[in-house]
């Protein structure tokens, strides 16, 4: 029996003239991920967005189920909850709280023999003839007269049981029950978007998913060394990339196959290098891609010295064969942390199956931890016009744009 979701969020309102450009994001980001719930209207009202129908009746279970799983997915929202909304008046307030009493109020004593509550009012409406504290007081009385002054039923205004919360506005007010939490951030698309190296790995979803929470779009590119490696290295990226782009409209997935170079480097350097000679590839192969999605940086799930081609050394001459930003969220980040991250982003159980990647094809015995950047030149010298077979690569690339 609710007729409307309310949304808040936090970091938006602190945009200052710029805020209409983040709430209207949001807006229309809400819009594309609640498409399959049809007849919704979602509007803002000062500082507060509103999700209804067209028609003004009550949401079924089917629809909240629906609105609440894709707000869950909807960065910029910091809490939301379904209202029921209504005139501006105690009538309409009192009737709704003894009305939702019965049946909350119930369940609680169902489960315990006493049961603590609070209630929280605030009026925005300047002219309605009660304060703030005076409605509290007015719906305290409500549910006791509701519960006949159960002895069990009792006022705890620091860790109720149950909340009450009630605005009343110009044009309308609107009781709730429960706040559940959003996953903050900003909304998709307020920031320009970038190109995430996106393997089968633990970290780098989860530094995808924290650009996503920055506003960003997120595209992605994955390597893979086929034959060498098997079709589900990249079944099981695209799979990751699905889970992520369930916060945006979905970002292309460029599929390249590295084999080739990975090759040439074989054949031709030190092999104590190959692990950041293929990586100097990879940043060079993204650059070019970047163009084709209009991504504005580069991101990947790197962290200081969690393998030997993320040493501060190694990344300074991986970083040194492109031009293009570098965005590295994870950077100071241990493997518990970014483990936590993707079990509550949901791409920990995938990112855990065993499927072989191309970081492993060829893989020295001994990685050097800290190649020189004229030292990889060097060897890069060795391979000759290694850019014919890079341009190669990026042309046979495959593009995935959605769950297949």
């Amino acid at each position: 029996m609710y007729n409307a979701v309310i949304c808040r969020y936090h970091e938006i309102a602190t945009k200052g003239n710029n805020r209409h450009m983040f709430e209207n994001q949001l807006i229309e980001n809400l819009r594309y991920l609640l498409r399959s719930i049809p007849d919704l209207r979602i509007s803002k009202v000062r500082g507060r967005i509103w999700i209804e129908r067209r028609d003004r009746e009550f949401f079924s279970s089917e629809e909240l189920t629906g609105i609440d799983r894709y707000l869950n997915y909807a960065f910029g929202i910091e809490s939301f909850s379904p209202v029921i909304m209504g005139p501006a008046n105690m009538e309409f307030i009192r009737a709704t709280v003894a009305s939702k009493a019965r049946e909350i109020f119930a369940r609680r004593f169902a489960r315990q023999e006493r049961v603590s509550f609070a209630v929280r009012a605030r009026r925005s409406d300047k002219k309605f003839p009660l304060r703030s504290k005076e409605i509290e007081i007015d719906i305290a009385e409500v549910i006791d007269r509701e519960f006949n002054q159960n002895e069990g039923l009792y006022v705890d205004l620091n860790h109720p049981d149950i909340t009450v919360f009630c605005e009343v506005r110009d044009e309308f007010a609107f009781v709730y029950f429960e706040r559940q939490k959003g996953p903050g951030g900003l909304p998709v698309g307020s920031n320009p978007p970038v190109l995430a190296l996106l393997s089968g790995g633990i970290d780098s979803p989860v530094a995808c998913s924290m650009l996503l929470k920055r506003g960003c779009r997120v595209h992605f590119v994955t390597f893979h060394s086929s034959p060498y490696t098997p079709p589900e290295t990249c079944s099981k990226v695209k799979r990751i990339a699905d889970v992520l782009n369930r916060h945006q409209h979905p970002g292309k997935l460029f599929l390249c196959n590295l084999v080739e170079i990975q090759k040439a480097i074989r054949d031709n350097c030190n092999p104590r290098l190959r692990t950041v000679l293929y990586r100097r590839m990879m940043f060079r192969i993204a650059e070019k891609l970047m163009s084709l999605c209009g991504a504005r940086a580069l991101v990947t799930g790197e962290s200081v010295g969690q393998v030997a081609s993320q040493t501060i050394t190694n990344l300074g001459t991986i970083d040194e064969a492109i031009s293009t930003l570098v965005l590295r969220p994870l950077i100071g980040m241990d493997k518990n942390e970014t483990i936590n991250i993707a079990r509550n982003i949901g791409t920990f159980d995938l990112s855990s199956e065993q499927v072989p990647d191309s970081c492993t094809v060829f893989a020295p015995d001994q990685p050097a931890t800290a190649v020189a950047l004229d030292k990889a030149q060097r060897e890069e010298q060795r391979l000759g016009d290694f850019w014919a077979v890079l341009d190669e690569i990026i042309k046979n690339c495959e593009i995935y744009t959605g769950e297949e």
